[in-house]
């Protein structure tokens, strides 16, 4: 098992930026791809960004890439999502989820996720 805690949502405004933590324990941390996904109220869950086990290869959905920026620290078990220049549409709820070796865009194919954090951007 793998224990995923998000933390770092809030209510910010437009153009404040965020960056959202996620930390792991259980398993080893680097054995795992990670991603971030949001879903708002009445939307399915959509991929954010997602990173291999070792960082070297990242990939962002198109409404967020060139702002939003992943990375992961394995020594401290956890996976941060930068959100600078926040938009209303930016307002979800956050979740960050593991999967074992590659990393993947597809919610599906995660098998441990955390509880989430509310992001709400504000016009």
């Amino acid at each position: 098992q793998v224990q995923l805690v998000e933390s770092g949502g809030g209510l910010v405004q437009a153009g404040d930026s965020l960056t959202l933590s996620c930390a792991a324990s259980g398993r080893t941390f680097s054995n795992y791809a990670m991603g971030w996904f949001r879903q708002a109220p009445g939307k399915e869950r959509e991929v954010v960004a997602a990173i291999s086990t070792t960082g070297g290869s990242t990939k962002y959905a198109v409404a967020v890439k060139g702002r939003f920026t992943i990375s992961r620290d394995n020594a401290k078990n956890t996976v941060y999502l930068r959100m600078p220049s926040l938009k209303p549409e930016d307002t979800a709820v956050y979740y960050c989820a593991a999967r074992a070796t590659y990393y993947s865009t597809y919610p599906w194919s995660y098998d441990y996720w955390g509880q989430g954090t509310q992001v709400t951007v504000s016009s």
